[in-house]
């Protein structure tokens, strides 16, 4: 299907978008089947959730194309504060209530889109968990997989993280509950996700962040004879990965990584029908101040799926490098193409948007 988005603006920039998408669950209406005016007046949040999702792929597109034209530049910050000023702009013009509770850091650390920052101009009251530029590096080297991401959903629905690490563990759609436990040897995790597939653990791939910190994961991993796909950085990509690994050749995610971009994953998982599991590593005093300083009062507890993100959760990304995921950003003469996958939990649906915007006309899509 190709649309044409136009916005009710002074200057109109023609925008053509084109959309596949399928359905995890109960069929659900089309996203943009409403006007953004109907979404600051309908009485249902369900009905201003769907209609935040294309709106949400504006956000991210724009901050994948603002990081996009500093590819392979080597400058990692002044590519993420791209990717923040374009994104901030973006979601100020959305018609929510919205608290960052995932984002650039905590207020004294963080300009723009810290946590507890109030974004929107005023609507629906949302929880919203931002990275803008996911990835840095990946994006500084022109190297595949950075991309711009971001979750929203009803307010207090996602875990309010402090920037720590976490233990993770994570598999897509079709297995029974329980078939993972964040508590057990990677041994037997292996084991059980193998029997659960009906194949040999020679059979499943897990992919894992390449730090030192994980050299004794992926030697036990590796010792039940499966494979492991190391990545230089994007766990939240790496954790969509196992949605999907008919097309990827992942089967499972392990492994310590950042807490904020395990809450993002949770919400995609949410909308695909995977599990996940984790664990703050608050190993110090200032660690467990600030995580209390956030409502978190049981340090070691190990959260659930729907202990990182609940109700109803729309998940937008897009390509800043091409990757697995999703292709990066292209530059043509007169247009500037993306690609954007958006997933909402309350549809079960995955809608693949590819984007075309012209070079020659100022002002917004």
């Amino acid at each position: 299907m190709l649309l044409t988005v136009r916005h009710a603006a002074a200057l109109v920039r023609p925008y053509r978008i084109q959309y596949h998408g399928r359905h995890r669950k109960n069929p659900g209406r089309n996203i943009g089947e409403e006007t953004m005016s109907e979404a600051g007046t309908a009485g249902s949040p369900g009905v201003a959730m769907r209609i935040l999702g294309l709106e949400l792929a504006r956000v991210t597109e724009r901050a994948a194309i603002a990081a996009a034209g500093l590819r392979g530049q080597g400058r990692e910050k002044e590519a993420d504060q791209a990717a923040v000023d374009a994104m901030r702009d973006e979601l100020n013009t959305l018609p929510v209530d919205g608290t960052v509770v995932i984002g650039e850091g905590e207020r004294d650390e963080a300009p723009m889109l810290y946590i507890g920052e109030r974004i929107g101009r005023g609507g629906l009251s949302v929880d919203i968990a931002v990275d803008p530029l996911e990835g840095t590096t990946l994006c500084a080297k022109d190297m595949p997989g950075a991309i711009a991401v971001m979750a929203l959903a009803e307010r207090g629905s996602l875990l309010a993280a402090p920037d720590v690490y976490m233990q993770k563990i994570a598999v897509g759609p079709g297995y029974p509950p329980g078939v993972i436990d964040l508590d057990l040897p990677p041994a037997e995790n292996i084991a059980a996700l193998a029997r659960a597939k009906g194949v040999n653990p020679a059979q499943i791939t897990a992919l894992v962040l390449d730090r030192p910190r994980h050299g004794d994961l992926i030697a036990a991993i590796r010792a039940t004879g499966a494979g492991v796909r190391l990545i230089s950085d994007g766990d939240i990509a790496g954790i969509i990965h196992t949605t999907s690994p008919h097309e990827t050749g992942i089967d499972i995610y392990l492994g310590t990584g950042a807490a904020p971009e395990g809450v993002i994953a949770a919400g995609v998982l949410r909308c695909t029908g995977g599990q996940m599991q984790g664990r703050l590593i608050l190993d110090s005093n200032e660690k467990r101040r600030r995580a209390e300083g956030m409502g978190i009062t049981e340090p070691n507890r190990k959260y659930d799926l729907t202990d990182l993100a609940r109700g109803d959760v729309v998940v937008a990304a897009t390509g800043v490098t091409d990757g697995a995921l999703l292709r990066g950003v292209r530059f043509r003469p007169h247009v500037i193409e993306t690609e954007t996958v958006v997933y909402r939990s309350a549809t079960g649906t995955v809608r693949r948007i590819r984007g075309e915007r012209r070079r020659s006309q100022p002002g917004r899509d």
